[in-house]
């Protein structure tokens, strides 16, 4: 295993390498959970369609970042609840609670990206 004080010594390139490494890493791993793997493949395509439902960049952009945002999110989600599990299996209040806020938070994401889409879909198909 690595020393993990090493990579705060790393500068430059070794640094921004060793940092694309593990973000390679958290994707991977991302991968093994059911909703992260659904919506990166929904993200597939999704993100060529908002190439072509968006009729500016701005339009494209906030179609991708809706369903970028959602992944980002089920990411930081998976992160809370390995990190409550790894701490013990026994059931608590605050762990419920933290696992509670991260599931919400994947929620609020869905329905931003929902509602994010559901307009372009109607303005592209209402104007064309």
């Amino acid at each position: 295993m690595e020393d993990l004080g090493l990579h705060k010594t790393r500068k430059g390139l070794a640094r921004i390498w060793h940092a694309t490494r593990y973000s390679v890493d958290g994707i991977k791993s991302g991968w093994n959970e059911t909703a992260f793997r659904q919506e990166l493949i929904c993200a597939v395509f999704l993100i060529p369609c908002a190439l072509i439902i968006g009729k500016s960049w701005i339009e494209q952009s906030l179609l991708i970042g809706s369903v970028i945002a959602v992944m980002v999110v089920e990411l930081l989600n998976t992160a809370i609840e390995s990190t409550i599990d790894r701490i013990g299996p026994e059931w608590h209040t605050l762990a419920k609670r933290a696992k509670d806020m991260g599931s919400a938070a994947v929620l609020l994401t869905l329905v931003w990206s929902i509602a994010t889409w559901s307009g372009a879909l109607y303005a592209f198909f209402s104007m064309n």
